[in-house]
């Protein structure tokens, strides 16, 4: 069968294209009756939802999406992600554009919606055997609590949508092929805030708080919850509260709030991360290893809220692994904009106008500097890593990296590419430390100097294995959204925040239009190392660059959809 991805990627018969089983698809020749009377097909299709959520992994033509933001610059030059970096994108060319496939899987939730109490229980039903009713009870249970992860689902497209967007079709019904889309419309971002947040509502208030093991990678109370939280904390911050950006825009209310009220919104996002904090059950807690984080298995920790599993291989290790290591090819290396941002392991700044910080730049640093990014002259799958110029992994090879340093967050050092050793791979959607910082900064804007702000902050900076001291006492609120931000920017780093944690404090020219640093290193005669700052890369960042361009195509089918400020 063959789906029409035009105006919003809905046009479509209902049921067929939902019939996905995780990442295969299914025998589509089927009814559509046979589809949505089955027990088993519709686990299959709530199922196929949660493909569409991205893995971020390589997002963005082989490139992570931190290599659109300050945290690093993609090695290879002709990947689509460097048009973020050099301003050539627009509504014809956007580099990474998902409106499709948000689309598809809102279609697909609609579809699921729609059809799923058509499910065919008389077997069990009719049966008078108490073991038949008591499958038919839970598979009654199963469906309903299906509707909800499927609801959910839905609300985790759309913000993803929001964010990029601001606002955008709402869409809760089904089309056919031979329905009108002209008339279809951007709804005001107030009412996609309040859809997503409504139906987070509704999911949590239904969800389970957790699942059997058989069931793990679930949305779950804590994920609505979760998302809610972070739904408010955009809602709240610069960007959705500052139309002026814009200029003469003459639909305001579609890329910003109207209301006036935003304490009561920061208020709102304090409130929402504190529930998931609250929740009781969930088991959540910060992990006591940073590192195994973001490896295999990582979805079974307590502090991952929901993640997006993904089938063995070893596709991102191939992409990242050093230049110098067998297959590698460099991929993602985070910039020196990143690495200056580790403090040192005492809670100072580093500075390179400080000699012995010059002279030693990765000692008694924070921790997770090293656990994050891989550094000169640290070991790496058995062997000490070259970034030196000449060395295996340094400048002078074709394709090592510009910027004196290589991922570690995600990439699984364990491999043997030559003989095709996989992994698991679970990329973290929502983690406790997340909300604990979104606690943190919305609570510093609704109530500054409240106890609590520091407290969630230092429990970040205190995990087992990291263990920061914690921010001085006394700290100003400017002061302390300064601090909460750079914990966000060096304990998120490439988990698919920065970008858009710049773009809502609106930095961009500060932060996405600046140059992009790397170091040189130079190896002297005794076995010590220079390390020089070097421009990477020019930047450009222009203010309509806040949110991305609505796709060309999508205005060219219906009319009603007006384009983003300076697209």
């Amino acid at each position: 069968m063959k789906s029409i991805l035009s105006i919003l990627s809905i046009a479509v018969v209902v049921g067929l294209s939902g019939c996905e089983n995780l990442d295969r698809e299914l025998n589509t020749d089927l009814t559509p009756q046979q589809v949505t009377r089955s027990y088993d097909f519709t686990l299959n299709r709530v199922n196929s939802l949660y493909t569409d959520i991205p893995g971020g992994y390589l997002q963005i033509d082989g490139a992570m999406t931190a290599s659109a933001t300050d945290e690093a610059e993609h090695t290879l030059e002709t990947s689509n992600v460097q048009k973020f970096n050099n301003g050539s994108w627009n509504s014809i060319d956007t580099p990474e554009n998902l409106w499709a496939n948000f689309y598809r899987g809102i279609r697909k939730a609609n579809q699921f919606l729609v059809s799923s109490d058509s499910v065919n229980l008389d077997q069990y039903k009719l049966d008078p055997a108490p073991s038949a009713q008591t499958v038919y009870r839970n598979r009654l249970a199963d469906i309903q609590r299906w509707k909800y992860e499927a609801r959910f689902l839905r609300a985790y497209f759309y913000f993803e949508l929001v964010k990029r967007y601001g606002g955008v079709p709402i869409i809760s019904n089904i089309y056919s092929v031979d329905d009108n889309f002209g008339d279809v419309t951007r709804n005001t971002l107030a009412e996609c805030i309040q859809y997503v947040t409504a139906e987070c509502d509704s999911a949590a208030k239904n969800l389970p708080v957790t699942y059997s093991n058989t069931d793990l990678g679930r949305a779950t109370r804590g994920a609505a919850l979760a998302l809610k939280s972070r739904v408010l904390l955009y809602a709240a911050s610069d960007l959705f509260n500052t139309p002026t950006w814009a200029g003469g825009y003459a639909k305001p209310e579609l890329i910003s709030l109207t209301t006036a009220d935003r304490q009561a919104r920061w208020k709102a996002a304090a409130d929402a991360a504190k529930a998931v904090i609250d929740l009781a059950g969930t088991g959540y807690a910060l992990h006591n290893n940073y590192r195994n984080l973001f490896i295999t298995n990582s979805f079974t920790t307590p502090e991952v809220i929901l993640s997006r599993r993904r089938a063995a291989s070893n596709e991102f290790e191939r992409a990242n692994y050093p230049i110098g290591y067998d297959l590698g090819n460099s991929g993602t290396t985070p910039s020196q904009n990143l690495v200056d941002a580790y403090e040192m392991r005492n809670g100072t700044n580093f500075d390179w106008n400080n000699p012995a910080h010059a002279a030693n730049p990765y000692a008694n640093r924070d921790p997770r500097l090293g656990l994050n990014i891989i550094l000169n002259n640290t070991t790496f799958k058995g062997r000490p890593v070259e970034s030196w110029i000449g060395g295996r992994d340094g400048k002078g090879i074709v394709n090592a990296t510009k910027t004196g340093y290589y991922l570690k967050k995600y990439v699984n050092e364990n491999l043997n590419l030559l003989l095709n050793n996989t992994s698991v791979y679970s990329w973290n959607l929502f983690r406790l430390a997340e909300i604990y910082l979104n606690y943190a900064e919305a609570l510093n804007e609704a109530s500054p100097g409240h106890a609590d702000i520091k407290t969630y902050v230092d429990r970040v900076r205190a995990r087992a294995g990291v263990a920061m001291p914690p921010l001085p006492a006394g700290l100003s609120q400017a002061e302390m959204r300064e601090r909460i931000r750079n914990e966000r920017r060096v304990e998120l780093a490439f988990e698919d925040h920065r970008g858009w944690d710049v773009r809502r404090w609106m930095q961009g020219p500060q932060y996405l239009g600046a140059p992009l640093m790397g170091v040189d290193i130079t190896r002297n005669a005794d076995g010590t190392f220079k390390y020089t700052p070097v421009v990477v890369e020019n930047r450009v960042f222009e203010p309509k660059m806040y949110l991305y361009p609505i796709p060309q195509g999508e205005i060219n089918v219906s009319k009603g959809i007006v384009q983003n400020p300076g697209w």
